[in-house]
């Protein structure tokens, strides 16, 4: 909700000769939740997950986070990272228990593999688990060999050989001809070259 919002539902004029200085108390208080200038969360339960989209857009979750939700990193993802297209920059958001990142992926590839999900009452959109993968690539800077490229897939990201093998190379080779990255390429002929082995 905005300020505003917040004002006219919870403190009325007769009641409070200064309903923002009360806003303010009750947000250091912990009644509401701050979330960016003027905008703030009045149920303190919702998700995170669930909030970034609403901060802002038009965006979906992607990276570390879609791929620590998909079980496809061991790490656990506690802030949200989230992909836009045209912003131009990065552009990140800290709330009292969270943080919320979002980063800039090609426009002809930003509505490609996003899935809309209702997890208790919560919608969201989140790239698919292989849109997530292209997207973090997206953003590492190029590796060369397949030998470098095979580490930073394993060591670095800490995926899986075997969660590797069970993405759906179709959905690969098709972003690989959008984004048009030389880590997203390396995937394409990682993936194939495993599935001959």
């Amino acid at each position: 909700m905005t300020g505003e919002m917040i004002i006219e539902r919870f403190y009325t004029k007769e009641r409070y000769s200064n309903p923002r200085m009360k806003l303010s108390r009750d947000v250091k208080a912990g009644k509401f939740r701050r979330l960016k200038r003027d905008l703030y969360e009045t149920d303190r339960s919702t998700p995170n997950y669930a909030l970034a989209q609403v901060i802002y857009g038009p965006s979906y979750i992607s990276f570390d986070y879609a791929l620590s939700f998909y079980g496809m990193i061991p790490e656990f993802a506690y802030n949200v990272t989230s992909a836009t297209c045209n912003k131009h920059k990065d552009k990140s958001f800290i709330t009292d228990n969270c943080a919320f990142y979002y980063s800039d992926v090609p426009a002809n590839v930003f509505p490609e593999e996003v899935v809309s999900m209702n997890i208790q009452g919560y919608s969201f959109n989140i790239a698919s688990r292989e849109k997530a993968l292209c997207d973090k690539l997206y953003k590492i800077s190029p590796v060369t060999k397949m030998n470098e490229f095979e580490e930073l897939l394993l060591d670095d990201i800490r995926l899986d050989e075997i969660i590797l093998s069970e993405l759906n190379t179709d959905i690969i080779e098709h972003l690989n001809g959008m984004y048009r990255c030389r880590n997203v390429n390396m995937l394409s002929k990682y993936l194939k070259r495993m599935a001959i082995i």
